[in-house]
């Protein structure tokens, strides 16, 4: 379920957020429920920040045990 923006927490911070969270499995994926949520995925574009992003993403995928199918 995509919430209403939080007027206080930053763009910036809501993306490290969702990259910690499993609801987001990419960059794409964080600028897509960031503008849902009323915040600007623009402000996602720089290099360095989007590097911390997918670090925090592939850490937070490596940290979770594989589902049995």
């Amino acid at each position: 379920m995509l919430s209403a923006m939080d007027r206080t927490i930053t763009t910036i911070e809501r993306a490290f957020q969702l990259a910690k969270s499993s609801s987001c499995i990419s960059i794409a994926d964080i600028k897509t429920r960031l503008k849902a949520e009323g915040y600007s995925p623009e402000q996602i574009d720089g290099r360095v920040l989007r590097g911390q992003l997918a670090t925090l993403i592939k850490a937070r995928r490596m940290s979770q045990p594989l589902s049995a199918d």
